[in-house]
């Protein structure tokens, strides 16, 4: 065998295990969106997306319409928006959220802001700390393609949180996905090298 045939056969290799790879993680992304929600969560921790401005992008718009609607059919439950303010945006992610709920009739007392964090781990951990003490079962309410994700960085903080999936914009099925391939590799890689 020459070395050029040899070579075309490790690179077909390499670009195969790299597919597999890809679709067990599509595998795991959609097992925890086909999850059951349960009911009558005390609270739900509403993740925050991009806003342009002061509009929520379509992406946060499916999550505040998924939280409102799971709120308006369990009146106790609360809800924790999470998210600061990044480039681009004219008021943080928290306070869009929390529009986005009061504009569905929410009402703002069932509301809290978290409003500095700046990507998940942020989200869940500052979070953590506004979730009143007498309060057990909680969600994550993010768009399908991220609560794999973001349930295992809950659980590496001690919240045992089910997922509320909300629609992921099919425009941005392809990049959502690809970019979430990558940041599910880098938590992997960072939890391997914390042990």
């Amino acid at each position: 065998m020459n070395s050029r045939k040899t070579f075309f056969i490790g690179i077909s290799m390499f670009v195969l295990i790299i597919l597999l790879y890809f679709a067990s993680l599509h595998i795991k992304i959609r097992e925890h969106t086909n999850l059951e929600v349960p009911y009558h969560a005390d609270y739900i921790i509403i993740l925050g997306a991009r806003v342009k401005g002061e509009v929520p992008s379509l992406a946060l718009q499916y999550r505040i319409d998924a939280a409102a609607n799971y709120m308006k059919k369990n009146k106790e439950t609360i809800a924790i928006a999470s998210g600061g303010q990044g480039p681009g945006e004219d008021i943080t992610e928290a306070e869009a959220i929390k529009r986005g709920l009061l504009s569905h009739g929410i009402n703002s007392a069932r509301i809290l802001l978290e409003d500095r964090s700046t990507d998940t781990v942020e989200n869940i951990r500052f979070s953590k700390k506004l979730i009143p003490d007498n309060l057990q079962t909680g969600l994550l309410v993010s768009n399908d393609y991220h609560l794999y994700r973001a349930k295992s960085i809950a659980r590496d903080q001690g919240l045992n949180l089910e997922g509320l999936p909300a629609k992921t914009p099919t425009i941005a099925i392809p990049k959502s996905y690809g970019r979430e391939y990558l940041a599910i590799t880098k938590y992997y890689l960072v939890n391997l090298f914390k042990k």
